[in-house]
């Protein structure tokens, strides 16, 4: 079972900052900034993508509550990331949602997309739509 599993069923010990039904939230323990929280379902799914609307809708909840949680801390904004798969940077094969506070004076930068690609949209979009 993973530590994710775990946490969800009580059985880990976590900083537990919000629980609904199908989801639960709690401190990440490699923080990216203060407050950086862990929304994750309480079911196994390998990544987001396999999560089915239900809970994904409750994971949305979830993402606002912990929000208006961490609001306490002033923060100047907000990343909220779902990385999918080792090659997007996913570590741990249980699906989870990061809310990273961002702030004025951190070190750190905010999540920065790397530089565009040339592509074909005209082309892109034929192959999606065949």
């Amino acid at each position: 079972m993973c530590i994710f599993c775990k946490i969800a069923r009580g059985e880990e010990r976590a900083y537990v900052i919000y629980e609904g039904e199908k989801v639960v939230a709690f401190l990440d323990i490699n923080p990216l900034s203060k407050g950086h929280t862990l929304i994750v379902p309480k079911d196994h799914y390998e990544n987001y993508i396999e999560i089915p609307l239900d809970v994904s809708m409750e994971i949305h909840d979830a993402i606002k509550r912990v929000c208006e949680k961490l609001k306490i801390f002033n923060p100047a904004g907000f990343n909220i990331v779902a990385n999918v798969g080792r090659k997007a940077g996913q570590v741990i094969m249980h699906a989870h949602v990061h809310v990273i506070p961002r702030y004025d004076r951190e070190e750190s930068r905010p999540i920065e997309f790397g530089k565009s690609i040339e592509v074909d949209l005209d082309e892109v979009y034929r192959e999606l739509t065949c």
